[in-house]
């Protein structure tokens, strides 16, 4: 397959403007097109993210079910281990609710289930952090998870893999920077 990328290559001159211009959504976008078996046009990235992680999500939540562990709590865990394992407790409150938009309520309700889970503990110092349950819990998890998803990224050329990483790497950056300036967050 071979791919052309253009910015409206006009054969003819562009028809006059008229007073009653409407706009079209599609103006100065670069598009792609493919020549080949399969001319339809290509996702959008955030569709192409979503399927992704939709699938994933279904592996995982396959995954999560033989461990007898929601994907919400799952979620709670993975995102205290991101803040280093041991965060105080309002911080990690603050995280999971911004990354997974929960309400202040539903943030402490789910960091009160991961201790009461036993995939963290709550000290006395106000800390929160991972127990030793929890990073068992982990390394299950993630080793099932590479059994089935290694042999799929196996397949996939390395350099290609390690751009797609930085990539969404750098977009939820930007991503967190807009929301952040514009008081999303």
């Amino acid at each position: 397959m071979i791919a052309f990328l253009s910015i409206s290559e006009a054969v003819t001159p562009p028809a006059p403007i008229s007073s009653e211009r409407t706009t079209s959504t599609h103006e100065g976008i670069i598009t792609m097109t493919t020549t080949g078996e399969d001319t339809r046009p290509l996702p959008l990235i955030g569709q192409a993210v979503g399927q992704a992680q939709a699938s994933l999500t279904r592996l995982l939540t396959g995954i999560l079910a033989g461990t007898d562990t929601s994907y919400l709590l799952w979620l709670g865990l993975q995102r205290l281990n991101a803040m280093g394992g041991q965060p105080t407790r309002e911080a990690y409150e603050a995280d999971v609710g911004y990354w997974l938009q929960l309400d202040g309520p539903a943030a402490a309700r789910l960091a009160g289930d991961v201790v009461a889970a036993g995939l963290a503990v709550a000290g006395d110092d106000g800390l929160i952090a991972v127990s030793a349950r929890g990073r068992a819990l982990r390394q299950e998890v993630l080793a099932a998870s590479a059994q089935i998803t290694g042999p799929m990224l196996a397949t996939i050329d390395r350099a290609d893999l390690d751009t797609t990483i930085r990539t969404l790497q750098e977009i939820t950056r930007r991503a967190g920077e807009t929301n952040t300036t514009e008081g999303n967050r």
